[in-house]
């Protein structure tokens, strides 16, 4: 391993696997990422794949060096189930409830953190992920108490204390768009370029009927097969429409969780700036944090945390 990298910090997601090497002083000294996600991979391949993205990073597996990872190498059909911390819950605990897999042939010492859960009956939920990024969070922005909104596939919206995860909640925004322009009868009006110049216009009208009525979603997604039918709207305005539709549900459906503070996003700049529109349509402020940023600070300080504990 380079001499300039302390430790290596790793993101583990579903679809890609990234990893950075991080120098005595928090400075990273190498990036380097893969296709390798948790969903591509069976068990036994994880290993394989790590040392691949550290080697492609410059450094060697077979160099002693501390990993920690956060994210889905830790789900049940992951690399280890990394049990999960009960909500609410102290984000400064992350690193004391990590899981060790072995790495054969290899001197790396490898740990990956638990996600975080909530068991309250008929709001159960979980993460993986997102829990790192908002113990980066209060270090990014010390003192911070408030509502998170992590928009994405899977949307989170969390109620943060410091470095106290006090409840969450998940939202399939992003999955859900992608399941209807594929799978369900409004795939005949998306069927062309969906992002043309009718997007816009598209998306400003889905945001506000969304905003005005998240209670009858389902009956406002026909509006897109039949404004197409009816009005001539293009796959373009189409494919605005039912973003703009689905986030307007999500935010109107949080409305009594924003107040009049700041709502970090943290997040794609591009799908944050969609959030931040739909949240300052109905009076809310907000700030983008890039999610790499807060990732990279949650690890940091997940580590810190357990050295001194």
């Amino acid at each position: 391993m380079s001499t300039a990298t302390s430790w290596i910090a790793v993101d583990w997601g579903t679809s890609n696997l990234r990893a950075w090497g991080v120098g005595l002083n928090g400075e990273v000294t190498f990036a380097a990422s893969s296709d390798k996600g948790m969903g591509r991979l069976e068990r036994d391949q994880f290993p394989a794949a790590l040392t691949e993205v550290i080697e492609a990073g410059g450094s060697k597996a077979n160099e002693p060096a501390e990993v920690l990872i956060t994210g889905m190498a830790g789900a049940r059909q992951g690399w280890m189930e990394a049990p999960y911390l009960d909500a609410p819950t102290d984000l400064r605990g992350l690193a004391a409830g990590a899981v060790s897999p072995t790495v054969p042939e290899s001197a790396l010492s490898v740990r990956i953190l638990p996600g975080a859960c909530q068991k309250t009956p008929c709001a159960e939920n979980v993460m993986r992920g997102e829990e790192t990024q908002l113990l980066g969070l209060s270090r990014l922005l010390p003192g911070f108490s408030g509502v998170v909104c992590m928009p994405g596939t899977h949307s989170k919206w969390a109620v943060l204390e410091g470095v106290r995860l006090e409840k969450f909640a998940t939202a399939m925004t992003g999955e859900l768009y992608e399941v209807l322009r594929q799978h369900s009868v409004l795939r005949h009006s998306l069927n062309g370029d969906v992002n043309g110049p009718g997007r816009a216009d598209g998306f400003r009208a889905g945001l506000e009927t969304g905003l005005a009525r998240p209670d009858v979603l389902t009956g406002n997604l026909f509006t897109v097969r039949a404004a197409s039918l009816l009005s001539g709207r293009q796959a373009d305005w189409c494919g605005g429409y039912l973003s703009g539709l689905l986030i307007g549900s999500e935010v109107g459906g949080r409305r009594d969780w924003i107040g009049d503070e700041e709502v970090p996003l943290i997040g794609s700049p591009d799908l944050c700036a969609l959030y931040a529109e739909a949240i300052a349509s109905i009076g809310g402020r907000t700030r983008t944090i890039d999610a790499t940023e807060a990732t990279l600070a949650g690890l940091k300080a997940a580590r810190e945390f357990d050295s001194q504990s």
